[in-house]
């Protein structure tokens, strides 16, 4: 799917030639007083000012344009070859009227054109904007136009949906914005896919830990060490006990109680050796798969004293349920400390596998674009190991070691990284983020209901790397 330019820059150098030509002729003339050539001379300078004011006018209504007729285009997409070219340029117009609501924006005029033959639709749409102030030399409208063009090509698109359901989120109105930003996402994706397998998507909420579900309590590639050692429940391994009594999970318990693995929360900690791992190397940065004989390779257990670790909601596979999808969002709720490597790599497995996830296979008629999609609303507080930021940050980007870490490993397998900040706090812009990002591929917001538009920019794009070409 391609933009064309907007014809409004082209407006903008007639506007400007126009202001230079009626400042140099009021320059030359002599004939009239001093007040009154002040008077004339002023007119340049509003229309300078009125010029700016209205090409940006110009810019938002052409951004409005582009992603209307985008999204228009992504609908009919669907459905385009079994039209004639009067029910097709109907639909066209329906579905853009309700997706563009530019009152000045007047003459709406959009065209469609469909090759069966290379399965393309071309989409074409052109307005005249009213003008507010540069009117006074002339131009009382400029004229607006862009394009969008589908071709539908061999790519099939397999999406992680990589999201920070962490305690802060609950502030600033976060969770709901995500949940909105997330659904509408979903649609957008739904909406991309002709056949059922062109669009398969996961989801990952994360905090520090991953919710893998309990019902995987018997599974093999579980490590139960960090939980056997707590599972007698006393002060000695954590809890908070009084009067012969200890509190678990909101819970009181007899103090000395023997907790079995069905007492689990479901969640995992990273992967990785007993003690904590060199930095630049472990299995919580790969997608290497469990093995029994190495436990390092297992996903340790959370153990039961540990508060406000686990995710209420539970990891999704790839899947084309969208309805369970959107339940699922629908089920997020912001718990616990921030761990963006454990949710990164999670997502990473998603798309090809391991611990409680299986993929769809592929079809070998099609090639596939990966893509996962990472937000957190701050900075990283708590691991496995650390509680130090700098040292959490290196499992993911070690800017000190050329970049090595979880990031770069998913880079490097073919995975693009769009990562989001939300930052509504006031803190800094995540340079681990923006690091982490495939190029041009991250997003730094400062209002919870940026995250909508900004999901929006980016279903529309990864759309289009199946569908563009």
């Amino acid at each position: 799917m391609v933009g064309s330019k907007t014809k409004g820059a082209m407006v903008m150098k007639h506007i400007s030639a126009d202001v230079r030509r009626t400042w140099r002729a009021l320059l030359r003339d002599r004939r009239a007083n001093v007040a009154l050539t002040f008077g004339i001379a002023f007119i340049p300078v509003v229309a300078l000012v009125g010029a700016a004011v209205d090409y940006s006018r110009a810019n938002s209504t052409k951004v409005a344009l582009q992603a209307a007729l985008d999204s228009t285009a992504l609908m009919l997409s669907k459905e385009a070859g079994s039209l004639t070219q009067d029910q097709m340029n109907q639909k066209a117009n329906d579905y853009f009227k309700a997706m563009f609501t530019r009152p000045e924006a007047k003459n709406v005029l959009i065209t469609t054109s469909y090759n069966a033959a290379t399965s393309t639709l071309v989409m074409n749409a052109s307005t005249n904007l009213d003008t507010a102030l540069i009117r006074v030399i002339g131009h009382k409208s400029m004229p607006l136009g862009t394009s969008a063009t589908i071709r539908w090509g061999t790519n099939r698109l397999r999406v992680a949906l990589v999201l920070d359901n962490t305690g802060s989120m609950k502030d600033d109105g976060k969770m709901d914005a995500l949940k909105k930003a997330t659904n509408d996402l979903l649609d957008t994706l739904k909406t991309a896919a002709v056949n059922k397998e062109d669009v398969y998507v996961s989801i990952v909420p994360f905090s520090r830990s991953i919710n893998v579900g309990k019902a995987n309590a018997t599974a093999n590639w579980l490590d139960w060490s960090l939980f056997d050692a707590k599972k007698v429940v006393n002060s000695a391994n954590g809890y908070s006990c009084s009067w012969g009594f200890c509190q678990i999970g909101g819970n009181w318990v007899a103090s000395g109680t023997v907790l079995t693995h069905d007492s689990w929360s479901g969640c995992v900690k990273d992967r990785g050796l007993a003690t904590a791992p060199g930095k630049n190397a472990g299995p919580d940065q790969t997608v290497v798969a469990p093995d029994i004989d190495k436990i390092e390779t297992l996903f340790p257990a959370t153990p039961p004293n540990v508060s406000a670790d686990c995710p209420p909601a539970a990891v999704m596979g790839l899947t084309t349920d969208w309805d369970k999808m959107k339940q699922l969002v629908t089920d997020m709720t912001p718990n616990g400390n921030t761990n963006q490597p454990i949710g990164l790599v999670w997502g990473w497995m998603s798309l090809v596998g391991g611990g409680p996830f299986t993929v769809p296979a592929k079809d070998t008629n099609y090639a596939y674009d990966q893509v996962i999609i990472l937000m957190s609303d701050g900075l990283n507080t708590e691991d496995r190991w650390y509680t130090s930021q700098s040292d959490i940050d290196v499992r993911m980007y070690d800017k000190d070691n050329g970049g090595v870490g979880t990031c770069k490993n998913v880079k490097d397998a073919n995975v693009a990284i769009y990562a989001i900040h939300v930052n509504t706090g006031g803190d800094p812009e995540s340079k681990l983020l923006k690091n982490c990002a495939s190029p041009d591929k991250f997003y730094y917001i400062t209002k919870s209901d940026q995250m909508t538009p900004v999901f929006k920019q980016i279903g529309s794009e990864i759309a289009k790397l199946r569908i563009a070409k």
